[in-house]
């Protein structure tokens, strides 16, 4: 079934969601942390000897194997009673089906629905083709930006309720380095409204811009004569 995507600032009670929580993944002792410490924009610039939709559809099919395994990693903790809905910041995601009826899910089962979805359109050779001479359809753009559309949400999530359980798994690194290669990604081939990513600007703005190099240390003073070793004469 072919899905679409949905959002809202209320709950699904009608009640307003809580004040904003303090963000522990914008503090530097954890936005420091990265896998990779060079520009990643050298990763995602299209070559000169690559076609357009070829680079997207690598892309794209490799950030749907990488994010769904993030996601694996703290699955364990996403369930129907921690997660009741699919929140990000102060948003929560809604899923409606083709005639427009509004579909109440938890966060595990919106994620479920988005695995499934991109597992069904990168696997589709009619849509993601792999043999030489096969065209891509007409619609491959708007379902590219559709895919990242959906992973995006998954991020959030991950970033808003599931942060503290990638830090004790050592895995933060690894996120930060996805979520940044991810954005860069999409903001070069302009995949995803920015209206939409805004909600986390804040964190894109800090994982996007390159590491910062250290701070050279200070060359060790000369000594001085009077701290020189003398030979005494016998």
């Amino acid at each position: 079934m072919d899905w679409l995507m949905g959002k809202s600032k209320t709950k699904p009670n009608g009640k307003k969601p809580p004040a904003e929580e303090k963000k522990q993944y914008v503090e530097p002792e954890f936005t420091k942390i990265r896998v990779v410490d060079f520009d990643l924009k050298e990763l995602v610039v299209l070559p000169r000897e690559i076609d357009l939709n070829e680079w997207l559809a690598s892309n794209t099919t490799t950030f749907f194997n990488l994010i769904n395994l993030q996601y694996s990693t703290i699955s364990e903790f996403c369930t129907g009673e921690t997660c009741q809905a699919m929140t990000a910041c102060s948003t929560i995601y809604y899923w409606y089906d083709e005639r427009g009826k509004k579909t109440k899910c938890t966060a595990p089962q919106y994620v479920d629905f988005v695995m499934s979805l991109c597992q069904k359109l990168v696997t589709d050779e009619e849509i993601f083709p792999t043999k030489y001479g096969k065209e891509f359809p007409n619609s491959f753009e708007s379902l590219v930006k559709k895919i990242c559309r959906y992973l995006f949400h998954v991020l959030a999530h991950l970033y808003w309720a599931h942060f503290k359980e990638t830090v004790a798994l050592d895995l933060h690194g690894h996120l930060n380095t996805l979520y940044a290669h991810f954005i860069v990604f999409v903001r070069e081939f302009n995949l995803i409204d920015p209206k939409e990513t805004c909600i986390m600007d804040d964190l894109s703005e800090i994982l996007c811009s390159p590491v910062p190099a250290p701070a050279p240390s200070a060359p060790a003073p000369a000594p001085s004569p009077s701290s020189q070793n003398h030979v005494t004469e016998r």
